[in-house]
């Protein structure tokens, strides 16, 4: 993540909390993290989901946040004072260097998709896993079938620009693909559909604007904000209550054993 997407990132992180927060919740229901673990979060962020975690292994378990954003990290290191059961690490995942067989499981809420190299990553993570580890992820579904996306995307007439390394677990067989070529076995990757929002049009106006396929548009070329805006509020204007503007989220929610 580069800086201004860190910046972008870290100033609507409540507000993206609100969003993605569900998402990430359904995928720690299917890791189901038991009292005493220690997780991997892996692009945790600004820690929302290290937080999360916490709750789910207490006080004797350990949750370790690894992101590349020292910006993004600042924002977590401040929200997770008084669990001490959290530390953070400002890393690369495909070369984090935890010790072989020592943690219980890997997480990652929407921070697996950008590997350079998704099978070297892979097998990083089962390399710190315990024999008995266990890894749960939630990634992005294609760019068409996210409303979240294409609808600020088309409202903009920006369809042509968009980044699509979001998307690149689109394909289930690629993540099962990307699975078995590390050591993982008992890979599965569950559709899940979630009406999901940060609040009214104005809030979903301004996390739409920074972060997302057409936030990443709007960072790179500022010039077009004030048309894009226009376009967009004029699209939420027409969900069924603009007062908590909800679109439409699709996702694979991947799980596996070591």
């Amino acid at each position: 993540m580069n800086d201004l997407a860190s910046i972008a990132w870290a100033e609507v992180a409540d507000l993206l909390d609100l969003q993605l927060s569900p998402l990430g919740l359904r995928a720690i229901e299917a890791l189901s993290p038991r009292t005493g673990d220690s997780v991997l979060d892996v692009g945790c962020g600004a820690g929302q989901t290290v937080l999360q975690l916490a709750d789910r292994v207490g006080p004797g378990g350990r949750v370790t946040g690894v992101d590349l954003a020292p910006r993004l990290l600042e924002v977590a290191r401040r929200r997770t004072v008084g669990h001490s059961q959290t530390d953070f690490i400002e890393c690369d995942a495909l070369t984090l260097a935890l010790p072989e067989h020592s943690i219980d499981c890997v997480f990652s809420r929407f921070g697996v998709m950008a590997f350079r190299d998704s099978i070297a990553a892979f097998s990083n993570f089962r390399r710190m896993l315990k024999p008995t580890g266990r890894l749960a992820f939630v990634c992005w579904r294609s760019l068409d079938e996210n409303e979240l996306d294409y609808l600020p995307l088309r409202a903009a007439g920006l369809e042509a620009r968009v980044d699509l390394t979001p998307f690149s677990f689109a394909d289930s067989g690629d993540i099962r693909t990307v699975l078995e070529a590390a050591g993982f076995r008992d890979g599965v990757a569950e559709a899940h559909d979630e009406m999901v929002s940060s609040g009214d049009m104005d809030a979903m106006t301004a996390v739409l604007l920074k972060v997302g396929a057409l936030g990443r548009i709007i960072r790179e070329n500022p010039e077009m904000r004030a048309a894009a805006e226009s376009r967009l509020r004029a699209a939420l204007a027409e969900r069924r209550d603009p007062a908590a503007v909800a679109l439409n989220a699709a996702t694979w929610i991947v799980t596996a054993r070591r």
